[in-house]
């Protein structure tokens, strides 16, 4: 079986992206990582794709609109035989235009428990509502603002005294283990979307805990 062509799309950090490199270099992940996209020129994850020989190209969103935009990214990905795209940390809502090019090849990581406090600012909205879990979820991305189908979820515990940075800082190491992992069931084959649900085959694997 020929190993999964994948590709990332970051604005910043890119931590979640150095996940996925890290579990590959692990051996966890028989993955080739073809092309890292930013649409950011200071994105810190330039400097990680450089650091393991991942080719990066920076694709400017400004002055554009999305639908342009966009047609950048196919255009560059379409010689690439990309079979997945992760968004990891990447800063842009996306449209149908995008979405159909790539349908259930496209995943997100959101830092909360969908279908609660979508949008872009997880932990402050789960944090003023006063909720005692929150979490990430690892979802395919659909026309929904953090909605589609979900793949993986891991609760984490709120603190009374838990700050912006600290529930994130906590979530994000679960962001760490659970991203790579839907990469994997990805790219063995082991997803199926049935309506709104994703069944995971699980012959031969054990999943951490979600909750």
């Amino acid at each position: 079986m020929a190993k999964a062509r994948v590709a990332v799309l970051a604005s910043g950090r890119g931590t979640d992206f150095q996940s996925i490199i890290d579990a590959r270099e692990r051996g966890e992940l028989d993955i080739d990582i073809v092309l890292l996209i930013v649409n950011n020129k200071d994105a810190k994850a330039i400097e990680r794709a450089e650091k393991h020989r991942i080719p990066w190209k920076f694709i400017d969103h400004r002055g554009k609109s999305r639908k342009n935009f966009e047609e950048e990214v196919i255009q560059t990905l379409e010689p690439l035989k990309v079979d997945l795209i992760v968004l990891a940390g990447f800063m842009r809502l996306v449209t149908p235009h995008l979405i159909s090019h790539y349908p259930y090849r496209i995943i997100n990581i959101h830092p909360a428990l969908a279908p609660s406090f979508a949008g872009a600012h997880g932990h402050r909205d789960a944090l003023n509502y006063g909720v005692k879990v929150s979490g990430c979820t690892i979802h395919f991305v659909d026309e929904s603002v953090d909605g589609g189908p979900v793949i993986l979820q891991k609760a984490v515990e709120v603190m009374d005294n838990d700050t912006e940075e600290t529930l994130s800082a906590r979530i994000l190491e679960w962001e760490h283990i659970f991203l790579p992992l839907a990469v994997r069931l990805f790219s063995e084959g082991r997803l199926k979307v049935d309506g709104r649900r994703v069944r995971i085959d699980r012959t031969g694997i054990q999943l951490p805990p979600m909750a």
